[in-house]
């Protein structure tokens, strides 16, 4: 026995239904990967239990949670400034970073990608929740609307989902190349010796700041060091560690450059010489 002409648009109808639902979750899984991957910070030796924490953190959340959670700090705008994340405090030994890729939207992309998804969730929650109260399945007019209305949701999705698989294409070369960063010999003169590529040098980051910290707690009078006495100690314990790593010529050039020092000059024996002792508050 064939299927009426109703019956025939039920099917249709629940389809279309059925395909705009299973778009949707896809595109719920692409932007909770976005979300949960967009941005780290964190004491390294924790980095992966933290990311671990945020993508099951992230998994729990609805459409609605999300698109909220993306707006303002992984798509941003020029006119609108939020307020940084605190910066996770560096103790002792640990170190603790922070990276972050950003989607900068002009005023009038930003107002327009924001209704469009605020619409996405509307529509979303319409689909789940509403579509059979909105729409009379029991009559051909009533699954016509209904078809027609779900043949323009797919479209919409579609849009919103071809979007995000950008996004994520973005992110992941955006990923790619940070990697390539941090594996780099640029990045890591920085992060081992706190030089810049332009050339300045971030002093509190430098293993010859902390080799002039270690040589002062060895060899101190009274406070103070002698400079050459410091020096012929990092020789011998940090033989890499050298002025002219740093742009300096000479070893009271950095404790002068490094402005994490007080250096004085004493006479002993006839003899004037340079001593330093560590700035109160570093």
């Amino acid at each position: 026995m064939s299927d009426t002409p109703l019956q025939s648009l039920q099917d249709d109808v629940q389809r279309l239904l059925g395909r705009c639902l299973l778009r949707l979750q896809h595109y719920e899984r692409a932007l909770k990967a976005i979300v949960a991957h967009y941005a780290v910070s964190g004491p390294t030796e924790t980095l992966m239990a933290d990311r671990d924490a945020r993508i099951a953190d992230t998994a729990r959340k609805t459409l609605g949670l999300l698109v909220g959670e993306l707006f303002g700090s992984g798509i941003v705008t020029n006119a609108t400034e939020s307020p940084p994340e605190p910066i996770p405090a560096s103790t002792g030994s640990t170190l603790s970073i922070r990276m972050g890729i950003a989607l900068n939207l002009t005023d009038t992309e930003f107002a327009q990608l924001t209704s469009d998804l605020k619409d996405l969730v509307v529509l979303r929650n319409t689909l789940v929740h509403h579509f059979i109260e909105q729409h009379d399945l029991g009559t051909l007019d009533g699954c016509h609307d209904a078809r027609n209305a779900l043949v323009e949701a797919q479209t919409r999705i579609d849009h919103h989902l071809r979007q995000l698989n950008e996004w994520g294409n973005d992110l992941g070369r955006l990923q790619q190349q940070t990697a390539e960063h941090l594996r780099s010999e640029e990045f890591r003169n920085f992060f081992v010796n706190g030089n810049h590529p332009d050339g300045t040098v971030y002093w509190p980051f430098t293993e010859i700041v902390s080799a002039l910290k270690k040589a002062a707690g060895e060899l101190a009078v009274d406070g103070w060091v002698s400079v050459e006495e410091a020096a012929a100690w990092i020789s011998e314990h940090y033989p890499d560690q050298l002025p002219g790593a740093y742009g300096c010529r000479s070893w009271r050039q950095v404790l002068h450059e490094s402005r994490i020092f007080e250096i004085r000059y004493f006479e002993t024996e006839g003899l004037r010489s340079a001593w330093y002792r560590e700035k109160r508050g570093h």
